[in-house]
């Protein structure tokens, strides 16, 4: 068997840049390389951000996925800023995920495998580089860790400073988040810290507060018969993002004492997005090389012939935990384009983790000049994810989201039936469309019913 390019005994012919030799899409102009090459170099002498055995947990934990054994919830911002890295806004989004996670585990009776996206998504692909307003053509906005959202042209130039700000707002998060977590924050005992203000006015509260109560009565009986167990105190957290910004990804790739190989110790769970996952780009050339656990988003348009020569530069070994494939297709085409990807797969005996996206493929833009999502298409593709995997004989193990724990008014549906008026009251995303609170908790339950009735078959 041949020895995978990111297998920890052997990485001829891969290093952290050999990336550079690739066509790299989506990455910012930056006028000064000397600038761009000290900001890097103090980058890559900062501490990482995590750990090299949490991100080895973290493959271990969705090798069980992979076989069925817990469901992954991963969910955050579309695009994070500076601006709001706030304690509200880090708890309110922790907290939307633990509820989230709370509904999964009460209704698909497996554990759950909780990964963030933040602490590090401060980067977006843009579909063209530049925008242009009222005759004047700037660089087009790609997230905080490039460049800022006013259109001047001092906002908009790419400014490699800006990477080691994106450095010390994931490092303030993460500290947040543990500190939260290792407090008790997420303790199975108090599911009433993880309560927003929402909860009592939702149409969901009831259904939601009977949960929460049957958990307690379960847990309590089986300490009544084991005494206090203290697994139920915290939580497992992760965090994920986009490694779109090579130069960023490159600095914070490291090797560690007593384990061989390289790591990625800006995030646990980095993933490709579907404008940069060719196979000769620069982007696959970069993941192929990392021993984190690894995920790339698939759109409607990637044909089996694409995919499985994709899953052999990344996956060549077969590795249990390793690879997972987020769809993003879209209430329409979900029906044609995923099958065929299910099956030949399948066929070819590799192992992955199917998890579905169903946010990215069902955007669209209202006459008032919103991007938005429509709650029924979102739920409509995650209906059909769960019917096509059933039939193809797979297993769809997780959820990918754009979720906020604030009361934003971004996809339009839901339990109160937001329309296109309703956007206008809160709209805050910069880039994307999110869930709010309320919506996410709904797919939480709806996600639940499905997965029972589908196993139920």
């Amino acid at each position: 068997m041949p020895v995978s390019p990111h297998s920890p005994h052997d990485s001829e012919g891969w290093s952290p840049q050999s990336w550079q030799s690739r066509q790299a899409l989506q990455q910012p102009l930056y006028e000064d390389a000397a600038e761009l090459a000290t900001a890097t170099q103090r980058l890559a002498a900062l501490p990482p951000l995590v750990t090299s055995w949490e991100v080895l947990s973290l493959k271990k934990a969705l090798a069980e996925a992979q076989e069925g054994q817990r469901f992954l919830l991963q969910g955050g911002d579309c695009a994070e800023s500076f601006a709001d890295c706030t304690s509200p806004i880090i708890s309110n989004r922790l907290k939307v995920l633990l509820q989230m996670s709370l509904v999964l585990v009460h209704g698909l009776k497996k554990p759950v495998l909780r990964v963030g996206r933040f602490a590090g998504q401060y980067a977006k692909p843009r579909s063209t580089d530049n925008e242009t307003r009222d005759g004047v053509t700037l660089p087009s906005f790609r997230g905080d860790l490039v460049n800022s959202p006013e259109f001047t042209p001092e906002a908009r130039r790419a400014d490699p400073q800006r990477l080691i700000q994106a450095h010390a707002h994931s490092a303030l998060t993460m500290n947040f988040v543990r500190a939260l977590i290792d407090g008790g924050f997420a303790d199975l005992h108090h599911p009433e810290y993880w309560d927003l203000a929402w909860v009592e006015h939702s149409p969901l509260a009831a259904e939601y507060r009977r949960m929460v109560a049957a958990i307690g009565d379960s847990l309590r009986f089986m300490e009544t018969l084991a005494g206090p167990i203290a697994g139920f105190s915290r939580v497992d957290f992760f965090t994920s993002h986009e490694a779109l910004l090579l130069h960023y990804e490159q600095a914070l790739t490291r090797q560690v004492p007593r384990h061989l190989g390289w790591f990625n110790l800006s995030t646990h769970f980095p993933w490709i997005g579907m404008r940069t996952a060719a196979l000769d780009g620069a982007h696959v050339e970069y993941f192929r090389g990392i021993r984190n656990p690894i995920a790339v988003k698939v759109g409607p348009s990637v044909t089996p012939d694409q995919l499985l020569p994709l899953i052999d530069a990344l996956n060549p070994e077969d590795e249990p935990g390793r690879l997972t494939l987020i769809h993003r297709m879209g209430n329409g085409p979900i029906g044609k384009a995923l099958p065929p990807l299910l099956e030949a797969v399948k066929r070819e005996g590799r192992r992955v983790l199917w998890v579905a996206d169903p946010m990215h493929g069902n955007t669209e833009t209202t006459s008032n000049g919103y991007k938005t999502r429509r709650f029924d298409n979102i739920r409509g593709e995650l209906d059909q994810a769960f019917d096509i995997h059933a039939a193809c004989g797979t297993r769809l193990g997780g959820v990918h989201l754009e979720l906020t724990g604030e009361d934003v008014t971004e996809c339009m549906g839901g339990a109160r039936d937001l329309n296109e008026a309703d956007l206008d009251r809160a709209y805050k995303s910069m880039v994307d469309p999110r869930l709010n609170y309320e919506q996410s908790l709904e797919l939480a339950m709806l996600i639940v019913r499905k997965s029972v009735g589908s196993s139920n078959r």
